[in-house]
């Protein structure tokens, strides 16, 4: 009984909520609205419902009157005013909810702007995409899931459940992940239509909706992924960097030979540091004057190990060392000298050429 009662009380739309100290509620248009009477009177023929079996039907209408579900495959955007021209202040996930703070008509219909509140979100949609009035009824115990909120200060997503996995997306403390399921130490969530893994000790895990997601959230996730990119590609390129002057390292004491490549039998400081960058697969100019004129130019404040260092004689390029770090220089000085290393500014510098991708 209770639970044909519950039906009814789902299109017994609740016209005035005064009689359950709520607001006016508003449903999509085509919904019947009966009022209270009709839902007392079918409780009424039952003797045996319970004061308790009427607030078991009538709670979840009374908490879930005003909600709204996104009702779209993707997310829906919410905007700051009610048109499509408006800017967008933030996005409604599938089966997200929002909370609604008023609308067009007393009667939500086809096509009315909403406005509607959605985690740090309040803006407009047009009820197009959302389910409102019965519709919310019928499907909200299906759209409350398992929320992962992190609490760490930035966290890893990555594609498997191990830190050897490699990092979807790095997002920042308190953003709330979908849980697909926990599986001991790792939680499988949905991010951005992927699923991904997250470490069970850095996330809070419970019941709850998805919520919007503002678009300041989006530009600071998005920032932060930057900036990882930014640094990861910095720290693969000091990695080759070192990698570079500890293999020219390995020739210091080797011969100088006017003309030479090679780094064991003898070379010019030209083809020294050609030679150097051969080994890893970086392809330059024969000659000092040429390899200057290549590469992208870099500051003498900016310098980094495995840049080079061109000098001048009466103007014109006639010699080049690679630089190593903490002032230092390598390079095929002369015939007396050899391949060695001296200050950088043994001779006066004047320019600094980088052939490694930062």
């Amino acid at each position: 009984m209770i639970r044909r009662v519950r039906k009814i009380a789902t299109y017994c739309m609740i016209g005035s909520l005064a009689f359950m100290g709520g607001t006016k509620t508003a449903y999509a248009a085509g919904q019947p609205v009966a009022g209270i009477t009709v839902l007392l009177n079918d409780i009424s023929v039952d003797p045996k419902i319970t004061v308790g079996d009427i607030d078991y039907i009538l709670d979840p209408i009374k908490e879930y009157s005003n909600f709204a579900i996104a009702n779209v495959n993707n997310y829906v955007n919410i905007r700051s005013k009610a048109n499509t021209n408006s800017k967008v202040l933030g996005k409604l996930h599938s089966n997200a909810v929002a909370t609604i703070i008023s609308h067009e008509n007393e009667v939500i219909q086809d096509g009315d702007w909403v406005k509607v509140k959605s985690g740090d979100v309040t803006g407009y949609i047009s009820s197009d995409y959302l389910f409102t009035g019965s519709d919310v009824y019928e499907r909200i115990d299906s759209v409350k899931t398992d929320i992962a909120t992190i609490t760490a200060n930035e966290l890893n997503v990555r594609t498997k459940a191990s830190t050897n996995s490699s990092v979807i997306k790095l997002l920042p403390k308190g953003y709330s992940l979908e849980v697909i399921e926990v599986d001991g130490d790792w939680v499988k969530v949905s991010v951005g239509g992927k699923t991904g893994y997250v470490s069970r000790d850095y996330v809070k895990i419970q019941s709850d909706f998805k919520e919007a997601v503002s678009i300041e959230e989006e530009e600071k996730i998005i920032a932060l992924n930057k900036e990882k990119e930014q640094k990861e590609k910095v720290k693969t390129s000091s990695s080759l960097r070192q990698k570079i002057v500890n293999y020219a390292l390995r020739f210091e004491g080797n011969p100088y030979v006017w003309g030479g490549t090679s780094l064991t039998r003898g070379a010019d400081c030209s083809g020294f540091v050609q030679s150097i960058f051969k080994n890893f697969g970086i392809s330059i100019p024969r000659s000092s004057r040429s390899q200057s004129r290549g590469g992208k130019r870099v500051s003498m404040s900016n310098i980094q190990p495995g840049d080079l260092i061109f000098y001048r004689k009466n103007g014109v390029v006639n010699h080049v060392a690679m630089y190593i770090g903490n002032g230092k220089v390598i390079g095929a000085a002369s015939k007396k000298e050899g391949i060695n290393i001296k200050r950088y500014n043994y001779r006066t510098p004047y320019k600094v050429v980088s052939y490694i991708n930062n």
